[in-house]
């Protein structure tokens, strides 16, 4: 064997082991924090996820194909104007998840959101760190 061989026979096994990741469905928890994570505060460059504002997440998901998935987050600021536009969006992003039937948002102020709340992906990209 060559060395140019020897460098090439390890590629194969990378990339059967990417397939067999890809082949693997995420669970729909997964695919809803994944819808999750794709809505934005329109005022802050970071995903709601990591700005720490989805407090909680709940999924009946008892009859297949029509889970029902309760949402409950809050905004930077009490009186932030943006609130409708970010709980539609929010709504509109996981119902179009496969396997979503009816998704209610519920905005909470208790607790009060703070910086703290954003994970340190967030604090990198707003150069809190």
């Amino acid at each position: 064997m060559t060395m140019m061989e020897e460098k090439k026979s390890p590629e194969p096994t990378q990339k059967s082991g990417e397939q067999d990741q890809a082949a693997t469905p995420l669970s729909l928890e997964e695919r809803v924090w994944a819808a999750l994570k794709e809505c934005y505060d329109p005022e802050i460059p970071v995903n709601i996820v990591d700005l720490g504002l989805v407090y909680e997440v709940k999924i009946d998901d008892s009859i297949p194909g029509e889970a029902n998935v309760f949402i409950r987050m809050t905004l930077t600021a009490p009186g932030c104007g943006m609130g409708p536009m970010i709980a539609n969006d929010v709504k509109r992003r996981v119902q179009a998840v496969s396997d979503v039937n009816n998704v209610r948002v519920d905005l909470v102020f208790d607790p009060a959101w703070n910086p703290g709340m954003m994970s340190e992906s967030a604090k990198l990209q707003l150069n809190m760190l």
